[in-house]
Order: structure tokens, then sequence, then C-alpha cells
């Protein structure tokens, strides 16, 4: 998925990109860096609507902002903090937050500047205080770091996973979760076995949603939600298709999961 409109500052480098039908914006680097698109918007899918104020999410890696931002925009309980490690990305997040645009929900969102693998003390001591937040959402870096090949550093640091990555925000993400708090992420399936040994027993009643593009292709992402130190099993869910036969269009469950009318409610 593309964002609806793009407004181009092609001079400046960047671009101010409409979403959920021009409920949001946001200011995204030209040409180079990680781009938000479709995988931003079904993570903030995951996190469900609700009526209970003060909601607190974290988006670990949040970039320029979108998935968090697509989540402040949807659920209006929500209070989320958007947790970028590169300082220019984290600056287009607050530029995003301060556009005009967003004015209506600017109040419930704040940029953090840190390294989600950060532990203990040193964690707590940039900001990510323990047993604080009750939903998680991340959109770890999903390729292998030897693949690398862009000379695009920007774009290079967003997406390259390291050892043990998984196993590090995740870690982080149960650590700053209260307990029976929901962790949300979106992945490559291929990820899959070392996302569950990274839950381990931090989290419980694990969902996996395969994505496929057409009904009969393979997956090419998976949405996976759990709670903390729920000891619930596994649930493997029915997949959800993108497109239908022979069009590019996307069907309306997804469509409306793209564009913040609907969530993707936990079984």
């Amino acid at each position: 998925m593309t964002p609806e409109t793009t407004m181009d500052r092609d001079a400046a480098g960047e671009t101010v990109d409409s979403f959920h039908r021009g409920r949001f914006h946001l200011v995204q680097p030209l040409g180079r860096g990680h781009r938000a698109g479709m995988d931003a918007m079904l993570l903030a899918a995951l996190v469900p609507d609700t009526r209970r104020g003060g909601v607190k999410v974290a988006d670990l890696g949040a970039g320029a902002g979108a998935a968090g931002m697509a989540v402040a925009v949807r659920v209006p309980s929500a209070q989320v903090l958007l947790v970028e490690r590169a300082p220019e990305m984290a600056t287009f997040a607050r530029r995003s937050i301060a556009l005009p645009q967003n004015a209506a929900f600017a109040d419930r969102l704040d940029v953090l500047e840190a390294d989600v693998a950060l532990t203990g003390r040193a964690r707590i001591a940039a900001g990510l205080p323990s047993d604080v937040f009750d939903h998680v959402v991340m959109n770890p870096p999903f390729n292998n770091g030897a693949d690398r090949r862009t000379p695009d550093a920007l774009k290079a640091q967003a997406h390259a996973m390291s050892d043990g990555l998984f196993d590090a925000w995740i870690r982080t993400a149960g650590a700053i979760l209260r307990p029976g708090g929901q962790l949300s992420l979106i992945a490559r399936p291929e990820s899959i076995g070392e996302i569950m040994a990274a839950c381990g027993r931090r989290f419980g009643g694990l969902e996996i949603t395969p994505l496929l593009p057409r009904a009969g292709e393979n997956a090419v992402r998976i949405l996976l939600t759990g709670i903390k130190q729920s000891r619930a099993r596994l649930t493997l869910r029915a997949p959800l298709v993108m497109h239908g036969e022979g069009s590019h269009a996307f069907l309306k469950e997804v469509d409306d999961l793209n564009n913040g009318r609907t969530f993707h409610a936990r079984r």
C-alpha cells in the first residue's frame, strides 16, 4: 500500500503523505530511508479500540511515526510514545506531529529518541520504564544484515536486522508492558521461529495471522499478537487475503484495516 496522496517537497528531499483517507499526514524522506506503507497500517490495526481512558501505547522503532499515529487517530483514548533510535527519523516524527493536519490528536503523541535494545537501568534511564504500557507495537528490521546492499545508510539501518534482534526487541516489550499487556508485530514468515523463541515465557496466547497476496499463494507477512504472562496456547488464524484473483485492488477486509475503519480483533 502506498499513501493516498503525496504533497512533494522535492527541493527539501521529503514528502508529506496522507494516510487513512486524509485523517493524518506524515513527513517522510524522499528517495532514501524507510517510507511507511501497508505494513505500518496493518500493524496499527492490531491494537483494539477501547473506551477506557489513558491507554498507553509504545511504537518501537517508529521511524517517522506511521503506525503509532494510525493508532492515535483510530483510538481516541490512546497516548502513544514513538520510540526511534535514528535522530533523523525521530526528527521526521516530531515534524509529523507538528503538522497542522495532525493538530486534533497531536497532544496524545510523544517522541522518544532511544535504542530499543537497551536493557535494565539504561533502558529506564532512556525513558522506557517497566510495567507501564498497555500495548507495544513493532515492525522490526526484516532483512538479513548479510544481504544489505543499499548505499542508503538510513534505509539500511531501518531494514537490516542484527543477530538477536527479535530477542532484544521482544525482551524490551516484555519489560515495559504491564502484566496482561499486548505485544503486536508484523514480520516476514521466515522470522516466525525466532519470534516465538523470543516470546518464550514472556508472552502467551500467541495469535498468528498469515497475510497472503491472493488466495492460494504463500504468505508474505505474518501478523502476531501475544499477551504478557499469559499461559494460553498458540492460535494459528485463518489468513488475510489482500487481493482478489486478477485484481490489484484490496479486498474490503484488508482495505478497512489499512484505512483505520476497523481493527483485527483477537479471538
